[in-house]
């Protein structure tokens, strides 16, 4: 067993892999089988090691005879094991029948599923469907995985969660909720974003003891963000520095009635490190804003020329915090795409940006599925349907770097390797939190670090801001402004 790898290959990739495995590198279908059931086996004796009852749930290819495996093993260790036999055995063939052959041996003997009761059982073992669907979940496999959503007993999910996406993360009609899934070969990008972390559950890797050179010869699909690596991008500050050193944000946002947005944005950006922060709000909210957090210059502008004069000064733009959809916010944003300045948009901006088709360079954007419908003009479900194709598609239209805000934030270069960012909680989806990773990327973008750098590891450093910031308390109740404290350690933590 192994810690969850760093890079992440689609399904297609994973059954490559695997074909190298066997065919040039002389591993059989065979021992990949067993050594899949032993890894999967160890993971159930220890997510449950009072568990002497399970039931496995077996389909027709080799997914299935994983869990042949997984049984003929349980019942070796003295376990009273069940196997259900879902779809055709005829059907079984290869690798698959022989692992049902072995369980024959130690008689164990598979039966029909049709309709039996599934909950007088301590753990259920999902090994009904792999990687390879390629459709909508039918018949009789739809009833068993909704049989196995409706018992309420723990299930062991082998290579991934029956009816599941590995690719995009979102079910095929229907799909096994998984207590723990253990996946093989590689890690699937479906997993850790869109629905899949709800299917997965606690998700453990095994890579089969297949050589490192096999895996050298597949450009991964995406990669796992992992802070510490990002982090190394800042560097140590000389003992000589002045505030000059660390960039200026300008954050352009706070229409009337919406002076919060901005304030928090302007305050993340100083507790990540910039230098200076200016706000660009209406006239009546810059005193209120600095009166809040006084670090912040905040400056009433009411005009483009005003604004023009205020980013002569600045590192970096940031636009869309509070900043609504009325004549001032289009001026403005107008204003802000148009210097010569690396720009973060969010928000409001995003949404005006949707009517103005523009590429540029030197951009990050950071919709949320919603907000990239709008972009894409498309619909948000067509965006869930497929988040990285989606992030891929508004790179490509605007020229940008994406982050693509959710459940397994996707960050997509203008080209290049997407980025998955696997930290976060539920307590995060609150009013306040997209404006506040705004002003980390803004502020990481202010201090040097290229658009890739400072997207990838702004959104690290937000989502693991989160999950400090929820320790020992909970995820209900959690406020934006509660991730100032935590984004400044985790700034300053050492690269590791």
């Amino acid at each position: 067993m192994s810690t969850l790898p760093v890079n992440l290959y689609r399904a297609e990739q994973c059954r490559e892999l695997d074909r190298l495995a066997i065919q040039e590198y002389g591993i059989s279908g065979n021992i990949l089988m067993e050594r899949a059931g032993e890894a999967a086996f160890a993971v159930l004796r220890t997510a449950w090691p009072e568990a002497r009852r399970i039931t496995v749930l077996c389909g027709v290819g080799n997914n299935g005879g994983d869990g042949f495996v997984v049984a003929r093993l349980a019942r070796e260790q003295g376990f009273d094991v069940d196997v259900y036999q879902i779809g055709d055995a005829a059907r079984i063939q290869g690798d698959a029948l022989a692992a049902r052959q072995r369980l024959l041996g130690v008689d164990v003997v598979p039966r029909d599923w049709s309709g039996q009761p599934l909950d007088g059982t301590e753990v259920l073992v999902d090994a009904l469907l792999g990687t390879g669907l390629g459709g909508e979940v039918r018949s009789p496999f739809r009833e068993a995985i909704e049989a196995v959503n409706g018992t309420g007993v723990p299930v062991l999910a082998l290579d991934i969660p029956s009816g599941l996406d590995a690719d995009t993360g979102m079910p095929h009609g229907v799909a096994v909720r998984a207590t723990e899934t253990i996946t093989f070969i590689g890690l699937k990008p479906g997993m850790l974003t869109a629905l899949g972390p709800d299917h997965c559950g606690e998700l453990r890797f095994d890579d089969l003891k297949l050589p490192e050179e096999i895996y050298a010869r597949i450009r991964p699909a995406a990669r796992r963000l992992v802070t510490g690596e990002l982090r190394q991008a800042l560097r140590p500050r000389p003992r000589a520095s002045h505030k000059g050193d660390f960039g200026h944000v300008l954050l352009v946002g706070g229409n009337h009635g919406m002076s919060g947005a901005v304030r928090l944005a302007g305050e993340a950006a100083l507790r990540t490190g910039a230098g200076l922060v200016s706000i660009a709000t209406r006239r009546d909210h810059a005193p209120v804003v600095s009166a809040a957090r006084p670090e912040l210059m905040s400056h009433g502008i009411e005009s483009a020329e005003a604004l023009k004069q205020l980013s002569a000064r600045a590192t970096v733009i940031a636009a869309g915090p509070g900043l609504g959809r009325d004549d001032w916010a289009r001026e403005m944003i107008a204003i802000a795409v148009a210097r010569n300045l690396p720009v973060v948009v969010d928000a409001d901006a995003l949404n005006l940006l949707a009517n103005i088709p523009l590429q540029r360079p030197d951009w990050i954007l950071t919709p949320h599925p919603g907000e990239a419908a709008r972009l894409l003009e498309t619909d948000t479900a067509e965006v869930m349907a497929d988040r990285f194709a989606a992030a891929r598609r508004l790179a490509e239209k605007y020229s940008a770097t994406v982050v693509l805000k959710g459940v397994g934030t996707i960050v997509q270069p203008r080209d290049g390797i997407p980025g998955i960012c696997t930290a976060g909680n539920p307590g995060m989806a609150t009013a306040g939190m997209g404006d506040v990773l705004t002003g980390v990327i803004a502020a990481l973008v202010a201090q040097g670090l290229s658009l890739t750098e400072a997207a990838g590891l702004g959104v690290c450093l937000h989502a693991e801001a989160g999950d400090l910031a929820v320790r020992g308390i909970g995820e209900r109740g959690l406020l934006a402004g509660d991730m100032m404290a935590p984004l400044r350690r985790l700034s300053n933590e050492e690269s590791g």
